[in-house]
């Protein structure tokens, strides 16, 4: 398959185009050749030198990253932009980027795949970005305890090693659940108005403590990049469906 008509297609399956104006990121191809055939891609969160390194050890054609390297303009390539590109262009690697289409997507988005850990019911979009929503909120298969939320994304996630914080300041039993992973605590107001009792996310701020306590909503903070591998193994495995072959690179940061 060659890179143009794989990126449409992600971009068809992630709705990409719907994100455009709400996202910082510029998502879809940030590098390479639309021409150029892919036969192999390695997938991970960060698009960063050790990444772009290991899918060149892997010998991929295109690395498909949440993280990209774009963040609004891209004024002048020197530093570490420069030598993030070059090791991508040198390398004839291209380099595809999904943030918040697929923080939103809501079977194979990072914050599906924390739901699925969860073993949550009665599913539906959550975390608004303008007329999108980047997370999902939904209900556990009985009343459980906040420990029993940890104890579940302790077994599940990669966390380098920490532990998963939690804020215990809602109800015993938790019958709702909000998710908006990564740095999604902005949205615990959002949780607290839905009703929630418990809002899952990766990084935390000073001030959550304050409004969960005071709200008596739990906020569980799993680490940021923890929280947002399920989107890309995800899409790994929808690409395997397409024939192509995949490689995860996982490269945790304990953040």
């Amino acid at each position: 398959m060659d890179c143009g008509a794989l990126c449409d297609r992600l971009d068809d399956l992630l709705d990409t185009a719907a994100y455009a104006d709400l996202d910082a990121s510029a998502n879809g191809l940030q590098v390479g050749r639309r021409d150029r055939p892919v036969d192999h891609v390695a997938v991970a969160v960060d698009a960063a030198a050790a990444t772009v390194e290991a899918a060149h050890e892997a010998d991929a054609d295109l690395l498909l990253t949440h993280h990209g390297l774009v963040w609004g303009s891209l004024e002048r390539v020197t530093g570490r932009d420069y030598d993030r590109i070059a090791g991508l262009v040198e390398g004839d690697l291209g380099l595809y980027v999904s943030h918040l289409p697929l923080d939103g997507h809501q079977e194979l988005g990072n914050a599906a795949g924390v739901g699925d850990v969860l073993g949550l019911e009665e599913r539906e979009p959550f975390g608004t970005m303008g007329p999108e929503c980047i997370g999902q909120r939904g209900r556990p298969p009985a009343p459980a305890g906040v420990g029993d939320l940890k104890e579940r994304l302790t077994g599940a996630l990669d966390t380098d090693g920490r532990d998963v914080q939690v804020l215990a300041f809602g109800p015993e039993a938790v019958e709702d659940v909000a998710i908006v992973t990564g740095s999604g605590v902005d949205w615990l107001p959002e949780a607290v108005d839905a009703g929630a009792d418990a809002l899952v996310t990766g990084e935390g701020k000073q001030s959550a403590y304050h409004e969960a306590r005071e709200a008596g909503v739990h906020v569980v903070l799993g680490g940021h990049y923890a929280t947002e591998t399920f989107g890309v193994q995800a899409l790994a495995g929808r690409l395997e469906e397409w024939g192509l072959e995949t490689t995860y690179i996982d490269h945790p940061t304990g953040l």
